[in-house]
């Protein structure tokens, strides 16, 4: 697939995007209500389905099909403890949520610790949102430099700086009411890349519907459940736990996802989008471990060097035809940009809600000056972020730990929610940032030598560690009042 074809399907479908948020905007006026909370009119179904999109970044787009060869279908394991987690958010979080009326979920923090806490909680989100999404962002924004920028003789920094600004074109005016609508855009279209990958990649094996799931079943690559090695990173259990915690730290503790479903008309609305977005999800995730699958047993027939990460791209632009380059191009920017979106918004509101506390110190039109600068702060922010780390590490290995490291910033929302939520206590609020701060030093400390020390290697459960270390750290600066 030529650049200049790749190009022009990006400014397409940024232009699509753009069209949408015209639409979406036009009878709107620019205000916070609408910006924030989408009004409290989201359509349940609408979230869903576009909570698929933002939930599969552009690297999970690459990455799960890509480990397959190495790890079978080990992530299946984490998939379904979602399924626990989310059934946690549906049934204790929202309700929790929806009762307090939040615009953001960590003013829970404030009304149950104070302000301390409060701040906290949205400080850690912010670093590791700011930190987490756009690496995310810069891994895909290294694969269509490579397959578009560079040959066109387009620099680095004005790819990103004008990949930024089309978010920021698409979401200034009506933020996450805009988004609910683009990410459902952006999801079907990344859901229609991988079935016709998979459609393609299936004919060219000779598999057809009625031997597909034979096919599957006496593969090697489809081994599903570990459970032979207790120290082991793909045990079971594990797996399971981890994928759990994962879910309610990363969606249900998580401003970006959860401000969607705050969008809804009510409770029930919201818990029904729930339901239906972990069934959707769940089989989203199942097919694309099958597509990795197909794509590993087509790349060993043909003799393709093509493993990891790469699998995917070069199978996809360099011997699979042009659909699937196209396909491939459509899912990729799909992904990457559907969380992307969603990210600046939530960064907005959190910023302007939490730490400015624009809603109870100014004027309706004051406010949304500051929610405009704010909101222009974080493109910029995000620039800044992307290129540092591009130009100040160039190596991808360290870039990778450091995307892992952002998250253990959640193990402090972890304990600090599950705290107020299963007990009385008060705590001595002034100390919950020391607390928190210590918790995530201990499991930085704990992933790095857990294998010296104990022969124990931790894979995201280290998050749950995270977690039971800050909630007994706030045991300890308990007050005698409940």
């Amino acid at each position: 697939m030529q650049p200049t074809t790749i190009l022009f399907l990006i400014l397409a479908y940024f232009s699509v995007l753009i069209l949408f948020s015209y639409f979406t905007g036009r009878n709107e006026t620019s205000n916070n209500n609408s910006f924030f909370k989408a009004n409290k009119q989201s359509p349940w179904y609408l979230v869903a389905f576009g909570m698929i999109g933002a939930s599969l970044s552009g690297v999970t787009f690459i990455s799960v099909p890509g480990k397959v060869e190495t790890s079978q279908f080990v992530y299946f394991q984490l998939v379904l403890g979602y399924i626990l987690g989310y059934f946690v958010i549906g049934t204790v979080l929202l309700p929790l949520y929806y009762k307090l009326n939040l615009t953001t979920i960590y003013t829970y923090l404030k009304d149950r610790f104070g302000n301390y806490s409060y701040k906290t909680g949205a400080w850690f989100f912010l670093i590791s949102r700011t930190v987490g999404s756009n690496l995310r962002l810069l891994l895909v924004a290294n694969v269509l430099q490579t397959l578009v920028f560079d040959p066109l003789n387009i620099p680095y920094w004005v790819t990103v700086t004008a990949t930024i600004l089309l978010i920021w074109l698409y979401t200034f005016k009506s933020g996450i009411k805009t988004i609910i609508w683009t990410d459902t855009l952006q999801t079907l279209f990344m859901l229609v890349s991988v079935g016709i990958c998979i459609y393609v990649v299936s004919a060219d094996l000779g598999i057809s519907i009625s031997n597909f799931s034979d096919y599957l079943a006496e593969s090697s690559f489809s081994k599903t459940f570990f459970f032979e090695e207790v120290s082991s990173p793909k045990y079971f259990w594990k797996q399971f736990l981890s994928g759990a915690f994962i879910a309610i730290v990363m969606t249900g503790l998580d401003q970006d996802m959860m401000q969607k479903n705050l969008t809804c008309r009510s409770l029930k609305d919201a818990q029904k989008n729930m339901f239906w977005f972990t069934i959707v999800l769940t089989i989203v995730n199942f097919f694309f471990l099958v597509m990795g699958l197909l794509f590993t047993e087509y790349a060993a027939k043909n003799g393709i060097d093509a493993h990891g990460d790469n699998l995917f791209p070069i199978l996809a632009n360099h011997h699979l035809g042009i659909v699937v380059a196209f396909s491939f191009i459509l899912g990729l920017i799909a992904a990457a940009y559907s969380s992307a979106d969603s990210s600046l918004t939530s960064l907005t509101t959190c910023f302007c809600v939490d730490i400015l506390d624009i809603e109870s110190k100014h004027s309706e039109a004051k406010q949304i000056q500051i929610r405009k600068r704010i909101h222009f702060s974080f493109v910029i922010i995000s620039i800044l972020v992307i290129l540092f780390f591009k130009y100040g590490f160039e190596d991808k290995s360290i870039i990778d730990k450091v995307l892992k490291y952002a998250g253990f910033t959640y193990g402090p929302l972890l304990g600090l929610f599950a705290f107020g939520l299963f007990t009385k206590w008060q705590i001595k609020d002034k100390l919950s940032p020391i607390i928190a701060l210590s918790a995530v030093a201990i499991s930085l400390l704990l992933n790095a030598k857990s294998n010296d020390w104990f022969g124990f290697d931790f894979g995201f459960e280290i998050l749950i560690v995270n977690g039971i270390l800050t909630f007994l750290g706030l045991v300890l600066i308990r007050s005698q009042k409940n």
